[in-house]
């Protein structure tokens, strides 16, 4: 049996499709057990139960290996970075009570308990908690990821098709390496063949600029939007008048500044097959049509939802 957090939402249930496929048993574990099961009867669903440690052991007994996707994008109606870490503490020591021999989670790259921003601070301290278990684990950081259900690539796809003028933040030359988020998965199964604990980034093939990254984007698209380039602060600012109007948070200062210091980006060979710019004309059609809100589909769901 494995156990993946979040097998409903996004990287989980690239996870979950993959597992299945190979004919190894799946429960998850998650935020939003209301949620359609894209999986029917294959996957039953569970709560996390952060406040009920016997409740989430339950849950996690008869299962060898545990694949975690739990975190938070940014903070927001009382979910903080702290809250998020300290939940992840809750998860993993339940994890190892219930007997599980190894846990796949996903982090970022760079993440780092010395970095001067809060949310690779988190991720750092997330790791840090794994280490401590004296289990063996695999620690799976990728760049950003992309895909059909994908926020930031959908966003930008979006925000192309709408406005005939694109802000670039800065020179737009600070780098990233995407990663397609079924290449992220095979990764992450493919980390319990690793003997001991391990720790490897996932990165696609192909590195950007930024500015090129728009730029392939909107020739996928059949777009040539005026790319105008502003300083950060002002980028920023016309997120927060573009999110006042469709009720979402664009990208954060915080985002901003880890795309800026090029933290999307690894020294390793790159270990993804899929190229982003066959994937971007392959779903020119699609991408982009409607918005992708971060706050309905991680934040609202529970309260607007409810059964």
């Amino acid at each position: 049996m494995n156990i993946v957090t979040g097998a409903f939402g996004y990287i989980g249930r690239y996870i979950t499709a993959q597992l299945l496929a190979a004919g190894r048993p799946v429960r998850t574990i998650t935020t939003h057990v209301d949620k359609p099961n894209p999986f029917g009867s294959k996957v039953e669903a569970y709560p996390y139960n952060f406040s009920d440690p016997e409740g989430l052991i339950e849950s996690l007994k008869g299962a060898h290996t545990l694949y975690n996707t739990y975190w938070i994008r940014f903070e927001h109606g009382g979910q903080t970075f702290d809250q998020a870490v300290n939940n992840t503490k809750i998860l993993f020591e339940c994890a190892v009570k219930a007997g599980i021999k190894r846990i796949v989670h996903i982090s970022v790259t760079q993440a780092s308990i010395d970095s001067p921003l809060p949310y690779y601070v988190g991720k750092g301290r997330q790791e840090e908690a794994l280490k401590g278990l004296g289990i063996e684990f695999s620690i799976v950081r990728p760049t950003l990821v992309y895909g059909t259900e994908d926020i930031l690539v959908n966003n930008i796809a979006w925000l192309i098709r709408k406005f005939p003028m694109i802000p670039i933040m800065g020179d737009g030359r600070y780098q990233l390496q995407p990663i397609y988020v079924d290449d992220l998965a095979s990764i992450a199964i493919g980390a319990i063949n690793k003997q001991g604990s391990t720790t490897i980034d996932a990165i696609g093939p192909e590195g950007y600029f930024y500015l090129e990254f728009v730029k392939t984007i909107a020739k996928a698209l059949g777009k040539k939007p005026l790319l105008i380039k502003v300083p950060p602060k002002m980028g920023i600012l016309l997120g927060r008048m573009i999110g006042l109007i469709v009720k979402d948070v664009i990208l954060t200062d915080e985002e901003l500044k880890g795309l800026m210091s090029n933290l999307l980006t690894s020294k390793q060979q790159p270990n993804g097959a899929t190229k982003f710019s066959k994937w971007i004309e392959e779903n020119s059609l699609t991408i982009g049509r409607s918005y992708s809100s971060e706050l309905d589909r991680h934040f609202r769901w529970s309260r607007h939802n409810k059964v």
